[in-house]
Protein backbone atom coordinates (compact mmCIF):
# COMPACT_ATOMS: atom_id res chain seq x y z
CA UNK A 1 0.00 0.00 0.00
CA UNK A 2 1.22 3.33 -0.58
CA UNK A 3 1.69 6.21 2.16
CA UNK A 4 -1.76 7.69 3.24
CA UNK A 5 -2.08 10.52 1.23
CA UNK A 6 0.74 10.06 -1.14
CA UNK A 7 0.05 10.68 -5.08
CA UNK A 8 3.65 10.92 -5.64
CA UNK A 9 5.52 8.20 -7.38
CA UNK A 10 8.75 7.39 -7.48
CA UNK A 11 10.70 6.10 -10.77
CA UNK A 12 14.76 5.12 -10.19
CA UNK A 13 17.17 4.55 -14.07
CA UNK A 14 20.41 3.25 -12.17
CA UNK A 15 23.22 3.14 -14.40
CA UNK A 16 26.80 2.24 -13.86
CA UNK A 17 28.51 -1.20 -12.79
CA UNK A 18 26.69 -3.31 -10.13
CA UNK A 19 27.77 -1.35 -7.04
CA UNK A 20 27.46 1.87 -8.68
CA UNK A 21 23.57 1.33 -9.09
CA UNK A 22 23.23 -0.54 -6.48
CA UNK A 23 24.27 2.59 -4.07
CA UNK A 24 22.23 4.66 -5.97
CA UNK A 25 19.07 2.48 -5.56
CA UNK A 26 19.70 2.25 -1.75
CA UNK A 27 20.27 6.36 -2.12
CA UNK A 28 16.85 6.62 -3.82
CA UNK A 29 15.17 4.13 -1.02
CA UNK A 30 16.18 7.14 1.60
CA UNK A 31 15.00 9.80 -0.48
CA UNK A 32 11.49 7.79 -1.52
CA UNK A 33 10.97 7.62 2.50
CA UNK A 34 11.78 11.15 3.01
CA UNK A 35 9.43 12.84 0.43
CA UNK A 36 6.81 10.05 1.04
CA UNK A 37 6.63 8.53 -2.47
CA UNK A 38 5.87 5.13 -3.40
CA UNK A 39 8.87 3.70 -4.83
CA UNK A 40 8.59 1.90 -8.42
CA UNK A 41 11.10 -0.78 -8.86
CA UNK A 42 14.21 0.28 -10.25
CA UNK A 43 15.31 0.01 -13.47
CA UNK A 44 18.43 -1.17 -14.22
CA UNK A 45 21.37 -0.11 -17.33
CA UNK A 46 20.80 -1.41 -20.55
CA UNK A 47 22.78 1.02 -22.32
CA UNK A 48 26.25 2.46 -20.94
CA UNK A 49 29.60 0.16 -21.58
CA UNK A 50 27.83 -2.70 -19.92
CA UNK A 51 25.45 -3.37 -22.18
CA UNK A 52 24.17 -5.63 -20.08
CA UNK A 53 19.90 -6.37 -20.38
CA UNK A 54 19.62 -7.84 -16.83
CA UNK A 55 16.67 -6.15 -14.54
CA UNK A 56 16.78 -5.83 -11.59
CA UNK A 57 14.87 -9.41 -10.22
CA UNK A 58 17.73 -10.74 -11.67
CA UNK A 59 20.34 -9.47 -9.63
CA UNK A 60 18.21 -8.43 -6.44
CA UNK A 61 15.99 -10.54 -4.27
CA UNK A 62 13.14 -8.45 -5.16
CA UNK A 63 10.79 -10.27 -2.61
CA UNK A 64 13.25 -9.87 0.47
CA UNK A 65 13.56 -6.02 -1.17
CA UNK A 66 9.94 -5.33 -0.67
CA UNK A 67 9.56 -7.05 2.52
CA UNK A 68 12.82 -5.44 4.21
CA UNK A 69 11.43 -1.91 3.67
CA UNK A 70 7.46 -2.56 4.60
CA UNK A 71 6.39 -0.40 7.04
CA UNK A 72 9.41 2.17 5.85
CA UNK A 73 8.29 2.87 2.38
CA UNK A 74 6.05 1.87 -0.17
CA UNK A 75 6.75 -0.33 -3.53
CA UNK A 76 5.18 -1.13 -6.78
CA UNK A 77 6.14 -3.26 -9.49
CA UNK A 78 5.32 -0.51 -12.30
CA UNK A 79 3.42 3.17 -12.49
CA UNK A 80 -0.37 2.50 -12.37
CA UNK A 81 -2.05 2.49 -16.30
CA UNK A 82 -3.45 5.67 -15.56
CA UNK A 83 0.21 6.91 -15.30
CA UNK A 84 2.34 5.35 -17.47
CA UNK A 85 1.03 7.67 -20.53
CA UNK A 86 1.15 10.93 -18.52
CA UNK A 87 4.01 12.95 -18.65
CA UNK A 88 5.68 13.58 -15.43
CA UNK A 89 7.03 16.15 -13.59
CA UNK A 90 11.24 15.50 -12.97
CA UNK A 91 13.58 15.48 -9.64
CA UNK A 92 17.06 14.31 -9.62
CA UNK A 93 17.77 13.65 -6.02
CA UNK A 94 21.08 12.79 -3.82
CA UNK A 95 21.14 11.10 -0.82
CA UNK A 96 22.83 8.81 2.25
CA UNK A 97 21.41 5.24 2.69
CA UNK A 98 20.44 3.52 5.74
CA UNK A 99 20.75 -0.17 6.89
CA UNK A 100 18.46 -1.82 4.42
CA UNK A 101 21.83 -1.25 2.15
CA UNK A 102 23.16 -4.33 3.94
CA UNK A 103 20.67 -5.98 4.93
CA UNK A 104 19.30 -6.24 1.03
CA UNK A 105 20.43 -9.67 -0.68
CA UNK A 106 21.79 -10.14 -3.93
CA UNK A 107 19.40 -12.44 -5.95
CA UNK A 108 21.20 -15.96 -5.17
CA UNK A 109 22.73 -17.90 -7.90
CA UNK A 110 20.87 -21.29 -7.69
CA UNK A 111 24.52 -22.58 -7.51
CA UNK A 112 27.00 -20.08 -6.45
CA UNK A 113 26.49 -22.69 -2.73
CA UNK A 114 28.21 -25.15 -4.47
CA UNK A 115 30.92 -22.63 -5.46
CA UNK A 116 31.89 -21.70 -2.10
CA UNK A 117 31.91 -25.04 -1.38
CA UNK A 118 34.51 -26.04 -4.06
CA UNK A 119 36.19 -23.14 -2.52
CA UNK A 120 35.86 -24.18 1.34
CA UNK A 121 36.30 -27.75 0.44
CA UNK A 122 40.01 -26.58 -0.26
CA UNK A 123 40.50 -24.63 3.12
CA UNK A 124 40.66 -21.15 3.85
CA UNK A 125 40.63 -18.65 1.21
CA UNK A 126 41.39 -15.01 0.01
CA UNK A 127 38.97 -13.41 -2.63
CA UNK A 128 41.34 -11.50 -4.72
CA UNK A 129 39.61 -8.20 -6.16
CA UNK A 130 41.95 -7.51 -8.77
CA UNK A 131 41.14 -4.53 -10.86
CA UNK A 132 43.68 -4.81 -13.97
CA UNK A 133 41.13 -4.79 -16.40
CA UNK A 134 41.58 -3.12 -19.77
CA UNK A 135 39.24 0.08 -18.77
CA UNK A 136 40.39 0.92 -15.63
CA UNK A 137 44.31 1.02 -16.64
CA UNK A 138 43.06 3.13 -19.63
CA UNK A 139 40.79 4.93 -16.81
CA UNK A 140 43.38 6.00 -14.59
CA UNK A 141 45.87 6.41 -17.33
CA UNK A 142 47.92 3.97 -15.05
CA UNK A 143 50.94 2.16 -17.92
CA UNK A 144 53.45 0.73 -15.45
CA UNK A 145 55.06 -2.60 -16.77
CA UNK A 146 53.08 -2.38 -19.75
CA UNK A 147 54.93 -2.02 -23.50
CA UNK A 148 54.83 0.63 -25.15
CA UNK A 149 52.07 -0.95 -27.77
CA UNK A 150 49.68 -1.73 -24.99
CA UNK A 151 50.19 1.74 -23.57
CA UNK A 152 49.10 3.39 -26.61
CA UNK A 153 46.47 1.02 -27.17
CA UNK A 154 44.91 2.47 -23.33
CA UNK A 155 45.61 5.92 -23.94
CA UNK A 156 43.52 5.23 -27.48
CA UNK A 157 40.66 4.00 -25.47
CA UNK A 158 41.20 6.68 -23.32
CA UNK A 159 40.87 9.30 -25.77
CA UNK A 160 38.16 7.87 -27.41
CA UNK A 161 35.54 7.01 -24.38
CA UNK A 162 33.88 10.40 -24.49
CA UNK A 163 32.54 10.33 -21.21
CA UNK A 164 35.88 10.17 -19.64
CA UNK A 165 37.10 13.83 -19.05
CA UNK A 166 40.89 13.62 -18.29
CA UNK A 167 42.85 12.92 -21.17
CA UNK A 168 46.10 14.03 -20.64
CA UNK A 169 47.71 11.38 -17.47
CA UNK A 170 50.89 10.99 -16.09
CA UNK A 171 50.98 7.44 -15.20
CA UNK A 172 54.76 8.21 -13.15
CA UNK A 173 52.83 10.57 -11.38
CA UNK A 174 49.55 8.03 -10.55
CA UNK A 175 51.36 5.53 -9.38
CA UNK A 176 53.38 7.52 -6.79
CA UNK A 177 50.80 8.77 -5.53
CA UNK A 178 49.14 5.26 -4.94
CA UNK A 179 46.25 5.51 -7.91
CA UNK A 180 47.14 2.74 -9.89
CA UNK A 181 45.75 -0.93 -9.34
CA UNK A 182 48.26 -3.17 -8.18
CA UNK A 183 49.79 -4.88 -11.08
CA UNK A 184 49.55 -9.02 -10.50
CA UNK A 185 53.25 -9.44 -9.56
CA UNK A 186 53.25 -6.84 -6.94
CA UNK A 187 50.30 -8.30 -5.12
CA UNK A 188 51.98 -11.16 -5.54
CA UNK A 189 55.05 -9.59 -3.79
CA UNK A 190 52.50 -7.80 -1.23
CA UNK A 191 50.74 -11.39 -0.39
CA UNK A 192 53.96 -13.15 0.14
CA UNK A 193 55.49 -9.69 2.52
CA UNK A 194 51.93 -10.24 4.47
CA UNK A 195 52.96 -13.84 5.94
CA UNK A 196 50.57 -15.91 3.56
CA UNK A 197 52.33 -19.23 2.60
CA UNK A 198 52.91 -20.23 -1.05
CA UNK A 199 49.79 -23.18 -0.36
CA UNK A 200 46.99 -19.95 0.18
CA UNK A 201 43.57 -20.28 -2.46
CA UNK A 202 43.13 -17.16 -3.52
CA UNK A 203 39.85 -16.29 -5.79
CA UNK A 204 40.10 -14.32 -8.16
CA UNK A 205 37.06 -11.58 -8.03
CA UNK A 206 37.82 -9.67 -11.47
CA UNK A 207 36.96 -9.25 -15.14
CA UNK A 208 39.05 -10.16 -18.14
CA UNK A 209 42.89 -9.02 -16.66
CA UNK A 210 44.60 -7.38 -19.02
CA UNK A 211 47.32 -8.96 -20.92
CA UNK A 212 46.10 -12.24 -20.03
CA UNK A 213 48.55 -14.87 -18.73
CA UNK A 214 51.59 -12.91 -19.83
CA UNK A 215 50.57 -11.01 -16.00
CA UNK A 216 48.88 -13.44 -14.15
CA UNK A 217 51.44 -16.09 -14.70
CA UNK A 218 53.11 -13.41 -12.40
CA UNK A 219 50.93 -13.96 -9.49
CA UNK A 220 50.81 -17.38 -10.17
CA UNK A 221 54.20 -18.31 -9.44
CA UNK A 222 53.82 -16.70 -5.97
CA UNK A 223 50.47 -18.56 -5.55
CA UNK A 224 49.82 -21.43 -7.77
CA UNK A 225 46.37 -21.92 -5.77
CA UNK A 226 44.68 -19.04 -7.98
CA UNK A 227 41.34 -19.84 -9.44
CA UNK A 228 38.20 -18.02 -11.00
CA UNK A 229 35.01 -18.76 -11.53
CA UNK A 230 35.58 -19.95 -14.90
CA UNK A 231 37.69 -22.85 -12.96
CA UNK A 232 35.82 -23.58 -10.19
CA UNK A 233 32.32 -23.38 -12.39
CA UNK A 234 31.36 -25.67 -15.26
CA UNK A 235 30.89 -23.78 -18.77
CA UNK A 236 26.82 -25.23 -18.40
CA UNK A 237 27.17 -23.14 -14.83
CA UNK A 238 29.07 -19.99 -16.17
CA UNK A 239 26.33 -20.20 -19.85
CA UNK A 240 23.56 -18.45 -17.83
CA UNK A 241 25.88 -15.38 -17.46
CA UNK A 242 26.89 -14.22 -20.88
CA UNK A 243 26.18 -11.63 -21.57
CA UNK A 244 25.32 -9.91 -17.60
CA UNK A 245 28.10 -8.48 -16.73
CA UNK A 246 26.63 -6.97 -13.58
CA UNK A 247 25.04 -11.24 -12.71
CA UNK A 248 28.77 -12.14 -12.88
CA UNK A 249 29.76 -8.91 -10.71
CA UNK A 250 27.26 -10.21 -8.20
CA UNK A 251 28.92 -13.48 -8.04
CA UNK A 252 32.26 -12.34 -7.02
CA UNK A 253 30.75 -9.80 -4.98
CA UNK A 254 29.05 -12.99 -3.02
CA UNK A 255 32.36 -15.08 -3.20
CA UNK A 256 34.12 -11.70 -1.78
CA UNK A 257 31.95 -10.97 1.01
CA UNK A 258 31.83 -14.42 2.32
CA UNK A 259 35.57 -15.09 2.15
CA UNK A 260 37.53 -15.56 4.77
CA UNK A 261 40.27 -12.68 3.49
CA UNK A 262 39.11 -9.76 1.12
CA UNK A 263 41.88 -7.97 -0.67
CA UNK A 264 40.74 -5.53 -2.95
CA UNK A 265 44.27 -4.16 -5.81
CA UNK A 266 42.56 -0.65 -6.16
CA UNK A 267 39.78 1.27 -4.31
CA UNK A 268 36.48 1.62 -6.24
CA UNK A 269 32.58 0.85 -6.05
CA UNK A 270 32.96 -2.76 -5.31
CA UNK A 271 35.31 -2.58 -3.52
CA UNK A 272 34.41 -0.26 -0.63
CA UNK A 273 31.16 -2.17 -0.81
CA UNK A 274 32.42 -4.87 0.10
CA UNK A 275 34.77 -3.82 2.78
CA UNK A 276 31.37 -2.19 4.19
CA UNK A 277 29.69 -4.93 4.16
CA UNK A 278 32.03 -7.41 5.72
CA UNK A 279 32.08 -4.84 8.52
CA UNK A 280 28.46 -4.89 9.04
CA UNK A 281 28.73 -8.77 9.31
CA UNK A 282 31.24 -8.33 12.15
CA UNK A 283 34.27 -6.59 10.97
CA UNK A 284 35.25 -9.71 8.83
CA UNK A 285 39.08 -9.25 7.76
CA UNK A 286 39.45 -6.86 4.96
CA UNK A 287 42.93 -5.72 3.96
CA UNK A 288 43.50 -2.36 2.15
CA UNK A 289 46.58 -2.24 0.34
CA UNK A 290 48.29 0.89 1.28
CA UNK A 291 49.24 1.18 -2.41
CA UNK A 292 51.03 4.57 -2.01
CA UNK A 293 53.50 3.16 0.59
CA UNK A 294 54.41 0.42 -1.22
CA UNK A 295 54.78 1.83 -4.32
CA UNK A 296 57.73 3.30 -2.50
CA UNK A 297 58.98 0.08 -1.22
CA UNK A 298 58.64 -1.76 -4.57
CA UNK A 299 61.08 1.00 -6.00
CA UNK A 300 63.57 0.25 -3.91
CA UNK A 301 63.32 -3.84 -4.70
CA UNK A 302 63.37 -3.11 -8.32
CA UNK A 303 66.75 -0.32 -7.64
CA UNK A 304 68.70 -3.42 -5.47
CA UNK A 305 68.29 -1.18 -2.47
CA UNK A 306 65.78 -3.85 -0.72
CA UNK A 307 65.20 -7.18 -0.99
CA UNK A 308 62.26 -9.49 -0.52
CA UNK A 309 62.78 -11.25 2.84
CA UNK A 310 62.41 -10.81 6.69
CA UNK A 311 62.81 -7.30 6.60
CA UNK A 312 60.92 -6.82 3.52
CA UNK A 313 57.91 -8.37 5.67
CA UNK A 314 58.17 -6.46 8.51
CA UNK A 315 57.83 -2.80 6.84
CA UNK A 316 55.01 -3.92 4.82
CA UNK A 317 53.34 -5.67 7.47
CA UNK A 318 53.83 -2.85 10.00
CA UNK A 319 52.34 -0.31 7.42
CA UNK A 320 49.14 -2.79 7.20
CA UNK A 321 48.84 -3.48 11.01
CA UNK A 322 46.00 -0.76 10.85
CA UNK A 323 43.77 -1.55 7.17
CA UNK A 324 42.89 -4.76 8.20
CA UNK A 325 39.15 -4.20 8.77
CA UNK A 326 39.49 -3.45 12.37
CA UNK A 327 36.24 -1.94 14.08
CA UNK A 328 36.80 2.07 13.73
CA UNK A 329 34.26 4.92 13.20
CA UNK A 330 33.97 6.45 9.74
CA UNK A 331 36.22 9.43 9.07
CA UNK A 332 34.91 12.46 8.60
CA UNK A 333 35.07 15.14 6.01
CA UNK A 334 38.36 17.47 6.41
CA UNK A 335 37.92 20.61 8.78
CA UNK A 336 36.60 23.25 6.80
CA UNK A 337 35.07 22.10 3.20
CA UNK A 338 31.89 22.70 2.29
CA UNK A 339 29.38 20.87 -0.64
CA UNK A 340 30.96 18.35 -2.92
CA UNK A 341 34.09 18.84 -1.68
CA UNK A 342 32.82 17.95 2.20
CA UNK A 343 31.51 14.96 -0.07
CA UNK A 344 34.94 13.52 -1.70
CA UNK A 345 36.51 14.01 1.51
CA UNK A 346 34.56 12.04 4.02
CA UNK A 347 34.60 8.22 3.93
CA UNK A 348 31.42 6.59 1.99
CA UNK A 349 28.64 5.28 4.71
CA UNK A 350 29.20 2.14 2.72
CA UNK A 351 32.29 1.64 2.99
CA UNK A 352 32.08 1.87 6.74
CA UNK A 353 28.56 2.14 8.51
CA UNK A 354 30.03 1.94 11.84
CA UNK A 355 28.68 3.30 14.27
CA UNK A 356 25.14 4.51 12.68
CA UNK A 357 24.36 1.31 11.18
CA UNK A 358 26.09 -1.28 13.42
CA UNK A 359 24.88 0.08 16.86
CA UNK A 360 21.45 0.39 15.89
CA UNK A 361 22.06 -3.64 14.88
CA UNK A 362 23.52 -4.39 18.03
CA UNK A 363 26.86 -5.66 16.38
CA UNK A 364 30.00 -4.73 17.24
Amino acid sequence: MAPKGSERYMTVRSNGGLNQMRTGICDMVAVARLVNATLVIPQLDKRSFWQDTSTFKDIFNEPRFIKALEGDVSIVNDLPQSLQSVPRARKHFTSWSGASYYEEVKQLWKDHKKLLERLRSRGKFIALHLRYEKDMLAFTGCTYGLSESEADELRIMREKTSHWKLKDINSTEQRSGGNCPLTPEEVGIFLRAMGYPESTWIYLAAGEIYGGDKYISKLRSYFPNLVSKEVLATKEELGKFNDHASQVAALDYIVSVESDVFIPSHSGNMARAVEGHRRFLGHRKTVTPDRRGLVELFDLLQKGELMEGPKFSSLVTEMHKNRQGAPRKRYGSLPGSKGRARLRTEESFYENPFPECICLNGKH
